[in-house]
């Protein structure tokens, strides 16, 4: 049957593909499996369940959990009676919840634990307008989902098909709230053809069939794992949530997938983990280690290295790399990365090592892919974001900025139409706050985010996240954030990646003692110095960081300094230093 709204996806994949295990979950230390046919009966469980609660078309509902088969459960159910859905990352604040359920004016919430009930029940304490709150997991006190699940059996099926028909495909489907780096969440009003009608522009390029198995773990109430999911569905690919991020690696080799998304920093600590242990080899084995790194770090999608090259990584291939390939499950066709740039010494790695990388480039507005590159080499070139789309327009405005035109584009920002025009222009482009540009003809290369540019006082614009992007290649660096606005010359903000800088310590004889000691110590402070001082070969002269600071502490979603997206706030951490930021500016001499 042909999918029209998001619902549709259970009734096509059970007539097309009917799986064993569509979803499926570790309980108890066993793999619990729900089939297509399971999936769409408890939907339906969950939509009749609602209409008793007296939740109908255009309704909102609240979904704060990880990932989990009832996290989809709610989602289909939700919007097969019309209503909406308002997925929430569980790591935001109580005041974040207390603004999205006032603005979106929430009826009923899912939560998956009892830690995240008791954020929402503090945070709906004094909104009447919140009725029902359902736990995934038992919680004392609380409504457990089998309890609506109970009330949805005394229902009749065949009352939620009139419900189904009255749902068009432009109808809104789900708000979403992004993490503005300033401000207060807006929330991102998306239709079932929104997301629709993305999974079938961005199908040509992910390789799934009915008999491959994608590991999830990215939040789902992000758009990208969210779409990818119901591409997944529609492709009758079957679904594993991961257990959590500590235990993904034994979760790959027991799932053994086809396919998952990422997003670039888990990428990194895999690469890193990998170069640690090759660091811990010796003679012989650690020499070969490294020999099929370089290698790695010389490979191109583009460009065919000749027979000395290809005959090498076919060797690399044999020895080192297999073992990689094992590591992550050994079945990999693709990983597909997105949500912040990719360092191109990864993609090379990864994909000299037999695992294409596929880089996708998007915003929730969107719905979210605009462009993605290939898992041919073909249509991969790395340090871009790939080819667009199928039916997509993307034009680069005057300025640099990416402006881009689709049905996957969003109906508006729920409540704010001032806002809404101040992206969607008169023709209907969006304009994507990225500036951008075409790479040999078709690959669109993303370099920086319009709003985050600055002029130094040498009326130079500085684009800080490319510096950062070269900075966060050395695996010493974790983050970095260049300032300078107004300033003579930019200079950057540096977190070590305080693992690799233990065993760079231990390799070089210094004494870690703790962080705060550390980021002080000359030798460290020297060392971070001259790593800058080579990046900034490949850059123009006042684009050079010309000082740092080296930070004692990560910045993180809890610290207030990173969105749950893992994107910096560079507002918050601008206000955390400002005194540190100052004196970089106010010494007479350079480190």
């Amino acid at each position: 049957m042909e999918v029209r709204r998001a619902f549709d996806i259970l009734p096509h994949q059970l007539a097309k593909y009917p799986k064993s295990d569509c979803l499926a979950a570790k309980v108890n230390g066993e793999w619990q499996k729900m089939s297509t046919q399971q999936v769409s009966e408890a939907a339906n469980q969950v939509s009749l369940g609602l209409q008793q609660l007296g939740i109908g078309k255009d309704d909102k509902v609240a979904i704060i959990s990880m990932n989990r088969p009832e996290w989809m459960l709610a989602d289909f159910g939700i919007s097969q009676i019309g209503a909406v859905s308002v997925p929430m990352y569980p790591s935001i604040t109580v005041e974040d919840y207390k603004y999205i359920f006032t603005d979106a004016g929430v009826k009923a919430v899912f939560v998956s634990d009892k830690g995240l009930y008791a954020k929402v029940k503090e945070a709906t304490a004094a909104l009447p307008g919140v009725q029902h709150i359902f736990t995934f997991d038992k919680v004392e006190g609380a409504r457990h989902f089998d309890e609506l699940l109970a009330m949805g059996k005394k229902g009749n099926p065949a009352d939620l098909e009139p419900l189904k028909a009255a749902v068009q495909p432009d109808d809104l489907m789900t708000i979403i709230y992004t993490s503005g780096t300033t401000g207060n969440p807006k929330g991102v009003m998306l239709s079932h053809d929104n997301l629709l009608s993305n999974c079938r522009n961005s199908q040509p390029s992910v390789p799934v069939t009915k008999d491959d198995t994608a590991l999830s773990f990215l939040p789902l109430c992000h758009i990208f794992e969210r779409m990818v999911t119901y591409l997944y569905m529609i492709n009758g690919v079957s679904i594993y949530y991961a257990e959590s991020m500590e235990v993904i690696a034994d979760n790959l080799r027991e799932v053994k997938p086809q396919i998952f998304t990422t997003v670039p920093r888990l990428l990194e600590k895999v690469y890193d983990k990998i170069v640690a242990k090759g660091h811990d080899l010796e003679g012989v084995k650690k020499n070969l280690f490294f020999w099929a790194l370089d290698l790695g770090l010389k490979f191109d999608t583009q460009k065919n290295q000749g027979f000395f090259y290809n005959t090498q990584l076919a060797l690399a291939n044999k020895l080192i790399f297999n073992k990689w390939r094992e590591a992550l499950g050994g079945n990999l066709k693709c990983i597909v990365s997105g949500g912040g740039a990719l360092q191109p010494r990864l993609a090379r790695v990864f994909w000299a090592a037999g695992i294409p990388v596929m880089e996708g480039y998007g915003l929730t507005e969107t719905s979210p892919v605009i462009a993605v590159s290939g898992f041919e080499r073909e249509n991969n070139f790395i340090g871009a974001v790939g080819p667009v789309i199928d039916n997509t327009e993307v034009k680069i405005a005057a300025d640099g900025e990416i402006l881009t035109k689709s049905a996957s584009v969003m109906k508006g920002y729920y409540n704010k139409p001032e806002l809404t025009k101040e992206v969607i222009d008169e023709d209907g482009w969006f304009h994507t706050g990225d500036i951008g540009e075409f790479v040999n003809g078709r690959f669109l290369k993303i370099t920086d985010r319009k709003k985050e540019m600055f002029k130094t006082s040498g009326g130079k614009y500085i684009a800080p996240q490319v510096i950062e992007n070269k900075l966060k290649e050395s695996p010493l660096i974790e983050q970095a954030m260049v300032v300078g606005a107004d300033q003579k010359f930019p200079s950057a903000l540096v977190v070590p990646s305080f693992d690799e800088l233990k065993n760079w310590c231990k390799r070089h004889d210094v004494p870690f003692t703790s962080n705060q000691e550390i980021v002080k110590d000359p030798k460290i402070v020297d060392m971070y110095d001259d790593l800058v001082k080579g990046y900034n070969k490949g850059f123009a002269q006042w684009e050079q960081v010309k000082k740092i600071c080296l930070m004692d502490h990560l910045w993180t979603v809890e610290t207030g300094e990173m969105t749950p997206t893992m994107k910096v706030k560079r507002k918050a951490i601008t206000e955390n230093n400002r005194d540190l930021i100052e004196s970089l500016y106010h010494q007479n001499a350079l480190r």
